[in-house]
């Protein structure tokens, strides 16, 4: 026998053989049998006198779907007091309204009192009513539902539980949906203490210890109960340090201060959270999830089952690391003491971590190894991403070498004063760039993603969480136990953090009160799913690299291959890569034309023709099913194109605003598509891959972003920072700036400080 809060109760039901519930979130889609409580804040309106028909509508079609996927469903529901009270007091108004009206000759219903009306007979006039409702909703379903209305003596009486037993078993045999409910009519006054109370049961005094002895009876795999908060605060919500507890653990009530029940039912999330710890004790997985709001409310359950944050998890199994919360947490304060740092100490602790990269080379290619070693023998991953899991010497070599670039160009980053402003006499204004704050950074398959990002990271005094592909796990883990040693000479070791729990992906999107700036690195579909996930935070970057290689009339037979070969054979999993060819027409059918279709054959170039291409061609290689193609591999589409203009409204048209070249030798050519192509990079004679940070000169890069507000193009430590204003004034005051005021603006501009010369 175990307590709390000095009510005993038992440590393992005795009514049910050991079960062990699911450890982790994702392990809830392997749920069987599921529970789902209805609180009364969920089934009612908002007037507690009638039903939230369209709440009940949504719950059954997602109940619904569950069933029909092969689960076994059942629904605990409250709802009937408050339907029979409706119909109650519409029969009293009727019957008021007519008495009166034989009595004066007229209506007077505003003079209608109502009386209370008691509970257990609302229970008794809706209880038909509740359940030709949701006989009415599942019959849309193809599905059947059964009422089995229950006391709590019921669970006391050794047949009566048996007979309940074979009853719920031979209905989810029959693949009927039973709806299970307190029966109000008769049930005696709730005793205040007693929920958890007796040898071996848990007292069935609300629909939430119901649910519970339900659950462990029926040996449930999951339990979820709805109701009207999000889950289980730390202190009652709305309060103004009140956080949402992702997973609960028992022994962890200490930390939780409960505030009143809701607006309507038995119990609170007191009485919620005794009633799934039982459960959880019992074997049955337990979430306590919001069904009233609006913008959830329609997948909550389905969410739930497939394993999304959502609510509060109740779990047995305590991680041994801090949760993605506290790790966000942890950045944020280890960002903000590592903005205050002095700029020779962040680069300093850059230059340390390149050094170290280079130091225990053979650690991380050895770690390296063993990633691609299972990568290969599980065979999950294509060739180009097994390149890029691929680390080398020369790799390594090249990342220390961006490394120290980014130390010794960060050293005025942060605090650098941008504008001044002379507002009046004495009333000075600075705008300073600053940190954004916590980044969160999701990169697949690039484990030198790691030590960049970290690296820009520092730079900027901006806090990160970190969260790599499964497939690179040993590169990540050491190349980040090297950054926070790196971190750890100024005391900044958790200003860096790895995330290795079982969070998804869509789930850190939804931490908008922890993260301030999401950053993609990987395939297109990542990022598109980065972006569809994210829940009021903004994502920098971008989601295709749809890259073009214009070749007009007027370019230079030298270049044309050399750059067409670099933009695309150099590396064609890079998002920089070359995807588009066009080819102006008047070159068809010339030499430098054959030289370019020679070029690409020989560099094993697999060829998609454009439309237009197609029809100059009597044998033309595969027309391309769609001109928005990043193929990230050693294939390409070839289009043909009247003229520059043609060629701009081409890429405008079907292209990402990532990178697109001119090769000419005509000036004005190139400064017309210079000038009007309406991309984060436009090069003239150069290859797409030049589109990087390192060779931009900025170190390294957390990414390329298409977006037109922030940062544009490979973003390095300007990318990463904003502004904050700064005012010092002495005893000013709006007032004495107004008509009658002594005071004028000036609005003056005033001289930057020299910037650091190294």
């Amino acid at each position: 026998i175990r307590c709390w809060s000095n009510i005993p109760f038992i440590t393992m039901p005795l009514s049910r053989a050991h079960g062990k519930s699911f450890a982790h979130r994702s392990e809830l889609k392997h749920a069987k049998r599921i529970v789902v409580k209805l609180g009364s804040a969920v089934v009612t309106r908002g007037d507690e006198c009638g039903l939230a028909l369209g709440r009940l509508a949504s719950i059954v079609e997602q109940v619904s779907m569950l069933q029909n996927q092969g689960r076994e469903m059942m629904i605990v529901t409250s709802g009937a007091v408050a339907f029979g009270k409706q119909r109650l007091r519409h029969e009293i108004l009727l019957s008021q309204s007519v008495r009166q009206a034989l009595h004066s000759g007229q209506s007077q219903l505003k003079d209608v009192a109502i009386p209370v009306l008691e509970a257990r007979a609302c229970a008794a006039a809706g209880q038909s009513g509740l359940m030709a409702l949701y006989e009415a909703m599942f019959t849309q379903y193809s599905i059947c539902a059964a009422q089995i209305l229950v006391t709590n003596l019921d669970f006391h009486d050794e047949q009566k539980r048996r007979n309940l037993n074979g009853t719920l078993h031979e209905l989810l045999r029959m693949n009927i949906v039973p709806i299970i409910n307190t029966n109000d009519a008769v049930v005696p006054p709730p005793e205040p203490n007693s929920d958890l109370q007796g040898v071996n049961v848990i007292s069935v005094k609300d629909n939430d210890s119901l649910a519970a002895r339900l659950a462990v009876e029926m040996k449930t795999d999951l339990l979820i109960v709805l109701s009207d908060v999000e889950g289980l605060f730390d202190s009652p919500p709305g309060s103004d340090d009140a956080k949402l507890i992702d997973i609960f653990y028992p022994g962890d009530q200490q930390s939780v201060t409960f505030g009143t029940k809701s607006r309507v039912g038995m119990g609170g999330m007191e009485a919620k959270v005794k009633a799934a710890l039982w459960a959880l004790q019992g074997g049955t997985s337990v979430v306590i999830a919001n069904g009233t709001h609006p913008k959830i409310s329609g997948h909550v359950i389905t969410d739930i089952v497939e394993g999304k944050k959502v609510g509060t998890f109740f779990s047995e199994v305590k991680p041994a690391g801090p949760t993605v919360e506290q790790q966000a947490e942890m950045a944020r304060a280890g960002g903000r003491t590592l903005a205050a740092l002095q700029p020779e100490q962040r680069a300093e602790i850059i230059y340390r971590l390149a050094d170290l990269l280079t130091d225990q080379r053979e650690d991380i290619l050895l770690a390296n190894k063993k990633d691609l070693q299972e990568a290969e023998n599980k065979g999950r991953l294509a060739l180009p991403l097994l390149k890029r899991l691929s680390l080398s010497t020369s790799k390594l070599n090249s990342l220390a070498i961006g490394l120290r670039q980014i130390a010794a160009s960060s050293q005025d980053s942060v605090g650098r004063v941008i504008r001044r402003t002379r507002i009046a006499k004495d009333l000075d204004l600075e705008q300073v760039t600053v940190p954004i704050g916590v980044l969160l950074v999701i990169f697949e398959s690039r484990p030198d993603c790691l030590p960049q990002v970290s690296a820009l990271a520092i730079a900027s005094g901006n806090g990160l969480l970190l969260k790599g592909g499964k497939e690179a796990a040993h590169s990540n883990q050491i190349l980040h136990h090297l950054t926070q040693e790196a971190l750890s000479i100024h005391g900044v070791r958790d200003a860096v953090q790895l995330v290795n729990t079982r969070e998804e992906v869509e789930d850190l999107c939804r931490l908008d009160k922890l993260i301030d700036l999401i950053i993609p690195r990987g395939s297109s579909q990542l990022v598109r799913n980065i972006q569809k996930a994210a829940k009021g935070i903004p994502v920098m970057g971008h989601s295709e690299g749809i890259c073009h290689v214009y070749v007009d009339t007027d370019a230079s037979v030298e270049k044309v291959t050399r750059i067409i070969r670099d933009s695309k054979c150099e590396y064609p999993a890079a998002c920089n890569a070359l995807e588009t060819l066009l080819i102006h027409r008047d070159l068809l059918r010339t030499p430098l034309f054959d030289q370019i279709i020679d070029m690409l054959r020989v560099e094993q170039v697999k060829i998609h023709a454009g439309p237009k291409f197609a029809s100059y061609l009597t044998f033309s290689p595969s027309e391309v099913k769609s001109l928005r193609t990043e193929y990230g591999d050693l294939e390409c589409c070839i289009e043909v194109v009247d003229s520059v203009q043609e060629a701009v409204e081409h890429i405008h048209k079907y292209g990402s605003s990532h990178t697109d070249v001119i090769i000419t030798e005509n000036e004005k050519t190139a400064e017309f598509f210079l000038q009007h192509v309406d991309s984060a990079c436009v090069f003239w004679n150069a290859s797409t891959r030049f589109s990087d940070g390192y060779r931009f000169g900025l170190g390294a890069e957390v990414g390329i972003s298409t977006s037109r507000i922030h940062a544009r193009g490979p973003v390095g430590i300007e990318g990463l920072l904003t502004t904050k204003w700064l005012l010092r004034g002495d005893n000013h005051v709006v007032s004495d700036f107004s008509e009658h005021g002594n005071m004028k603006y000036l609005h003056e501009s005033l001289p930057l400080p020299q910037r650091n010369a190294s």
